[in-house]
C-alpha cells in the first residue's frame, strides 16, 4: 500500500497544519473543518495526519481500539487481550454510506451461516480514539448528519435494531472538508466542529512551483522522498507528544479567561462553546510553543480558526468572518 504524502513535506496551508497538530494534542477541543477550493490539499493533509500521529495502546483485535481488557465490549467474542500499540485510526466516512455501514448492524454472514445473532461493527467503532474523516461533508445527507450529531454529544454509539441492543464508546475527532460552492453545512453540524479554517489556492509563484516540485518528486521517487521527510515528520510527532505532558501543567490566569471571554462576548458568538473551545485551543498552542504560562499572545494565535464559524450573521457587515474576528481582536485584545 502506497504511503501518503507526508505532513511535513505540506507546502504553506500553515493554519490547516496548525489546527491538525493542536487536535492531536488535546482531542477535547473537537473536530476540525477545512472549506476551500478544490486541489488545495484539505484531503492530502488529513491523510498525512494518519502517519504522523502517535500510536495508540489499544487491545489487539478489539473493534473499538479498547484501552484495556475490562473495557472490551462483550459483543466482540474477544478472548485474548494483548495490549499493544497501534496506529491512530483515521477512518473516511463516504457520502453515500449507509446508517448500517456507519453504526454497525446485525452480521448477516453469521446470521444466515451459523444462525447467530452478531453484531457487525461500523466505521463509528472503528474510528473510536481516533478521527473520522468526511470529504465533501457539506453534501451529508441529513439523516447521517442527525446521527453524527447524536454521538457527537453523546460520545456513544448505540444501536437498536434487528433484535439487538448494542453500545459501545464512540469518541473521535470529527475531521470535514468541502467547497463551499457546493452548499452550506447545516448549523448543528457546524457548531459541533471545534475549528474552522479556509483555504486558498496560493496565489505566490514561488509557493505553486515548490507544491508541483514536491508532488512530483513523491509520485517518481516516492521511496527516496518519504525517506527525505522522514526525520521532519518524526520530529513533529515529539513535540505532540511532549505537548500532551505539557499541557497538564499549564498555568492559566485569570486575566487570560476573562480576555477569552471579552473576545467572545464582543463578537457576539451563540453559547459558550466558543470560549471554552478557544480556551482548549490557546492551551494546546502554548504547549507546541513550549510555553508554561498561558498568555494573550496564544489567545490571539487561535482566535480566528476558533471563532470564525460561530459569528452571527450581519447583514451591514459583507466583510469575511476572518477579517471580522481580527478586527474584534485588535478592538478587545489590542
Amino acid at each position: 500500500m502506497k504511503q501518503p504524502f507526508p505532513f511535513s513535506a505540506i507546502v504553506g496551508q500553515d493554519e490547516m497544519k496548525l489546527a491538525m497538530i493542536l487536535t492531536a494534542i488535546d482531542h477535547s477541543i473537537g473536530g476540525v473543518l477545512v472549506f476551500g477550493d478544490r486541489g488545495t490539499g484539505k484531503s492530502t493533509a488529513v491523510r498525512a495526519l494518519a502517519n504522523l500521529l502517535p500510536p495508540i495502546r489499544a487491545v489487539k483485535g478489539c473493534p473499538v481500539n479498547s484501552p484495556a481488557a475490562e473495557d472490551v465490549p462483550n459483543w466482540s467474542g474477544l478472548c485474548n487481550h494483548t495490549i499493544g500499540e497501534q496506529q491512530t485510526p483515521v477512518v473516511d466516512l463516504p457520502l453515500g454510506a449507509s446508517e448500517d455501514r456507519v453504526t454497525g448492524a446485525l452480521d448477516i454472514e453469521k446470521a444466515l451461516t451459523k444462525g447467530e445473532k452478531a453484531f457487525e461493527p461500523g466505521l463509528l467503532a472503528r474510528a473510536n480514539r481516533g478521527y473520522l474523516y468526511i470529504d465533501e461533508v457539506n453534501l451529508l445527507e441529513d439523516h447521517i448528519v442527525d446521527l453524527l450529531l447524536d454521538v457527537a454529544q453523546s460520545g456513544e454509539n448505540l444501536v437498536e435494531r434487528e433484535g439487538l441492543s448494542i453500545r459501545h464508546p464512540a469518541r473521535f475527532v470529527l475531521v470535514g472538508s468541502g467547497n463551499p460552492e457546493e452548499g452550506e453545512l447545516r448549523p448543528q453540524l457546524l457548531d459541533r466542529f471545534g475549528l474552522s479554517l479556509d483555504v486558498r489556492t496560493p496565489t505566490d509563484i514561488d509557493t505553486r512551483i515548490e507544491v508541483i516540485r514536491r508532488r512530483d518528486a513523491f509520485e517518481n521517487d516516492n521511496a527516496a522522498f518519504l525517506l527525505r521527510w522522514q526525520a521532519e515528520d518524526a520530529a513533529v510527532r515529539d513535540q505532540i507528544l511532549v505537548a500532551r505532558e505539557n499541557i497538564k501543567t499549564l498555568a492559566t490566569g485569570e486575566s487570560v479567561l476573562r480576555d477569552v471571554a471579552e473576545l467572545c462576548l464582543a463578537l457576539g458568538s451563540d453559547g459558550l462553546r466558543g470560549e471554552l473551545t478557544l480556551l482548549k485551543a490557546a492551551r494546546a498552542y502554548c504547549a507546541w510553543s513550549g510555553g508554561t504560562t498561558l498568555k494573550r499572545d496564544h489567545v490571539r494565535a487561535v482566535a480566528p480558526m476558533a471563532l470564525r464559524h460561530r459569528l452571527r450573521r450581519d447583514p451591514l457587515d459583507d466583510s469575511g468572518s476572518t477579517a471580522r474576528v481580527e478586527r474584534v481582536l485588535v478592538d478587545v485584545l489590542g
